[in-house]
C-alpha cells in the first residue's frame, strides 16, 4: 500500500498506478477516473489527514514540491471559458513501434519517453473538456482566521536547496512584485521535469527558458494585476482546473479545493513564445486569441500556479474554530455541547460589545443581532434575514468607527472597512465589470464572498461633487443593502449576482444610505484616551473567550429556524392589536422589522423557534430604539 508521502508528495504516480491497474483489467474505459477520487477521499477522511495537505494559503510557493498534493481555500473570482484535453492519449516509439497510453487528467504538459512520439491520428486518443476557474483567497479574510488555519497545520515542507538562500525567506508578500522567475522556477523543478517532458518540444521548450526570460524582461509589460477584490490584499492567486461537476460552482461562492499544484516553467514560456510568433501558423485558433487575453489566462505558473482539482467543496463558512460541514455526527455533538453554555456566553458577548459602544447596551443588543444576521432565503425579489444596522450618533472623523471595524474584524471571519469619502465614491472601482480585449470579470470592492461583513463609514463624508462614477457606486451601495445583489457591468447588459453581506452603516446622523434599522448611539462613558479605551478592551478579553464569541457568531448564523402555526397566529392577532392602538406609526415594515428582532434574538439565546416571550422582548427592543431616535429628533429638529 502507498505510503503517506506518495500520495502526498506524488500524487500522479498513485494515479498512474490507478490507470495502469484498471486499464490491465478492463482496458480503456472512463471508470478509472472514479477510483481516483474514491482513492484520495478515503485518504483525506483519515485522523487529521487533511491537516498533512500544505495550503498554498500559508505556504509560500517555492517552498511546494511541483506536482504535490496541495488544498486552497478560495474564492471563484472568475470562470473561464472550458478547455479541451486529451483524457487518454498514445505514444509510439518510432524505432520499436512499441505503442503505451498515457492519461493526460491532472496534467498540464502531455508525458512521453525520450524516445517516443505522441500519435495524434490514434483511434484510442479521448478528447475531454475542462473548466478553468479563476481563484483569490477569500477577500478580507480575517486575520485570527489565517493565524488559526496555519496553527492546525501539520504539513512539513522546507524550502527547495536549489533557491539561494535569500529567496528561503520570502513569503507572499514580498513575491507579489515579481511577475516572471522561469528562471529560478526551472532550477526548482530540473529533478522532476525529464519524466513529465520527454517529448522534443517540450525538451526545446525547456532549454529555452532562460532565454525567453532575457527576452521578455526588458519589454516587459505592466506587472500582471491578480484582479483582487479588495485594495492591499495578499496571497496567490490560482488557475484552478475542475474536471468533475463544475456545473455546481458559480463566481464568488467559497471552495475549498484539493489538487495537484503545477507551476511548470514551460506553461510561461509557451505563452510567451505564442506572443512573439503570433503570425506563426502552427495554431491558429491560439493566434485569435489578442495578446491581453493570452496574458490573463496564460500568466506565469511562478505567479498564478495550476491546481488541478481532485476534491473540491463549497464551504458553509471559513470559521477554522468549527467543523467544516454541521451535518455530520461528530458535527452535532460539537454544536449541542456548545448550545449548553450559550446563555452565559451571550452575557459576556453583550458586556465586550457594551464596552466597545461606550456603555451603550442597546446599541450592543442589535449588533449582536446584526452580527448572526444572514439571507436565509429569497422571496420573488424580496431578500429574508438580511439585517443592514445604521448605527448614528458616531463621533464625527474620530478614530471611534475605525475601533468598532477593528473589534469587528476579531469577532467574524471576513470584514471589510468602506471609507465613504468623495475621493473613493468617485475614484474606488466598486461593481466588477467584464473586459471583453483580455475575456475577464474584472473585480471591484463589492465582490465579496458570503457572510463578510462590510462596515461602511460615513463620518469621513465631507461636502463634494459626485461625478458618474460615485453616483453609480452609490447606487449600487444602495441596491446592495436593500436587494442584496450587485449588478455587475456586461457593457452590453447588467447581470444580477446575488449575494449576502452583513452590513453595518456608522454616521454622524441619519445614514445617507437605505438601512433595515437605525440605532442611535447614546454613549454613557466619554473615555479621554479612545485610542488606550479601545485597545484595553482587545487585550482584557481572554483569547478562550474570544474563540467563544467567534464561534457563537458563526454558529448561530448556521441553525435552522421556525415558528410555529400557535405563535404565528398569537403574532398576528398582537399586530392587528398594535395597530388598533397607533393607527399611525405601526406599518407592515414595523412588524416586518419586529419578526427579524424576535428571530435574532431567539437563535442568539439558542433557540430555534420562537416563542412567546421572546417576541415580547424583540417589541420592547423595538419600542426603545424607536422612542430613542423619536427623542433625539426633538433634540435635533428634522435631523434623523
Amino acid at each position: 500500500m502507498p505510503c503517506v508521502a506518495d500520495w502526498l508528495n506524488s500524487p500522479l504516480s498513485i494515479v498512474q498506478g490507478i490507470f495502469v491497474c484498471f486499464l490491465a483489467q478492463n482496458g480503456p474505459s472512463p471508470d478509472w477516473e472514479k477510483k481516483v477520487t474514491e482513492y484520495f477521499t478515503e485518504k483525506l477522511k483519515e485522523n487529521n489527514a487533511t491537516n498533512w495537505v500544505p495550503s498554498l494559503n500559508d505556504v509560500p510557493l517555492h517552498y511546494l514540491k511541483p506536482n504535490s498534493l496541495v488544498k486552497f481555500r478560495c474564492m471563484v473570482q472568475d470562470m473561464f471559458d472550458p478547455e479541451f484535453y486529451m483524457g487518454v492519449y498514445e505514444t509510439i516509439d518510432p524505432n520499436t513501434k512499441t505503442r503505451v497510453l498515457h492519461f493526460g487528467k491532472y496534467r498540464d504538459v502531455a508525458e512521453c519517453g525520450p524516445q517516443q512520439e505522441i500519435d495524434l491520428n490514434s483511434s484510442q486518443t479521448v478528447t475531454l473538456e475542462r473548466q478553468t476557474f479563476y481563484c483569490v483567497p477569500v477577500p478580507g479574510e480575517s486575520a485570527w482566521v489565517k493565524e488559526a488555519y496555519i496553527s492546525a497545520s501539520q504539513a512539513r515542507v522546507s524550502p527547495s536547496t536549489s533557491y539561494t538562500p535569500s529567496r528561503h525567506k520570502r513569503s507572499y508578500e514580498e513575491d507579489e512584485d515579481m511577475e516572471l522567475h522561469p528562471s529560478k522556477q526551472k532550477e526548482q523543478h530540473m529533478g522532476n521535469i525529464g519524466d513529465i517532458h520527454g517529448c522534443g518540444e517540450p525538451k526545446r521548450l525547456e532549454t529555452e527558458a532562460s532565454a525567453g526570460h532575457q527576452l521578455i524582461s526588458p519589454n516587459c509589460s505592466p506587472p500582471l494585476d491578480l484582479n483582487f477584490p479588495l485594495p492591499g490584499e495578499k496571497g496567490p492567486a490560482c488557475l484552478v482546473k475542475v474536471y468533475e461537476r463544475w456545473d455546481s460552482f458559480k463566481v464568488n461562492d467559497t471552495l475549498e479545493v484539493y489538487g495537484i499544484l503545477s507551476v511548470d516553467p514551460v506553461l510561461s514560456i509557451v505563452n510567451n513564445e505564442e506572443r512573439e510568433n503570433s503570425s506563426s501558423p502552427l495554431d491558429p485558433m491560439e493566434c485569435m486569441d489578442t495578446v491581453e487575453e493570452q496574458r490573463v489566462h496564460s500568466p506565469p505558473a511562478s505567479l498564478v500556479p495550476r491546481i488541478h482539482v481532485i476534491l473540491a467543496q463549497k464551504l458553509q463558512h471559513i470559521n477554522p474554530l468549527l467543523p467544516a460541514c454541521l451535518n455530520e455526527e461528530e458535527s452535532k455533538s460539537f454544536v449541542s455541547s456548545f448550545m449548553m453554555e450559550l446563555s452565559p456566553l451571550r452575557a459576556e458577548l453583550l458586556g465586550f460589545l457594551t464596552h466597545a459602544l461606550l456603555g451603550d447596551s442597546l446599541a450592543a443588543e442589535y449588533l449582536i443581532l446584526h452580527l448572526i444576521s444572514t439571507v436565509y432565503a429569497r422571496r420573488d425579489v424580496l431578500p429574508l434575514g438580511k439585517f443592514t444596522v445604521n448605527l448614528s450618533g458616531c463621533p464625527r472623523n474620530s478614530i471611534f468607527t475605525e475601533h468598532i471595524y477593528r473589534i469587528i474584524q476579531q469577532l467574524v471571519p471576513a470584514a471589510y472597512r468602506l471609507q465613504m469619502t468623495i475621493e473613493n465614491m468617485n475614484h474606488s472601482r466598486f461593481i466588477p465589470h467584464k473586459d471583453y480585449t483580455a475575456n475577464r470579470l474584472v473585480s471591484g470592492v463589492l465582490q465579496l464572498a458570503s457572510n463578510t461583513s462590510l462596515v461602511i463609514d460615513e463620518t469621513l463624508l465631507e461636502q463634494g461633487q459626485l461625478d458618474t462614477t460615485g453616483v453609480h457606486n452609490v447606487t449600487a451601495l444602495g441596491n446592495l443593502i436593500t436587494w442584496q445583489k450587485v449588478d455587475y457591468d456586461f457593457s452590453y447588459h447588467q447581470m444580477e449576482f446575488p449575494c449576502n453581506i452583513n452590513i453595518l452603516i456608522t454616521s454622524e446622523g441619519r445614514s445617507l444610505l437605505p438601512s433595515d434599522c437605525q440605532v442611535h448611539l447614546q454613549p454613557q462613558i466619554i473615555p479621554p484616551n479612545m485610542e488606550e479605551y479601545m485597545n484595553s478592551l482587545l487585550t482584557a478579553v481572554l483569547p478562550s473567550m474570544l474563540n467563544k464569541f467567534r464561534i457563537f457568531l458563526s454558529l448561530l448564523r448556521l441553525l435552522d429556524y421556525s415558528i410555529s402555526d400557535e405563535v404565528t397566529k398569537a403574532v398576528e392577532e398582537d399586530f392587528v392589536e398594535m395597530r388598533k392602538n397607533d393607527p399611525e406609526s405601526i406599518t407592515a415594515d414595523d412588524l416586518h422589522r419586529t419578526l427579524l428582532v424576535a428571530r435574532f434574538l431567539s437563535l442568539s439565546a439558542g433557540q430555534t423557534t420562537l416563542s412567546r416571550e421572546r417576541w415580547l422582548r424583540a417589541k420592547q427592543l423595538e419600542a426603545l430604539r424607536k422612542a430613542r431616535l423619536q427623542q433625539q429628533k426633538c433634540v435635533n429638529g428634522n435631523e434623523l
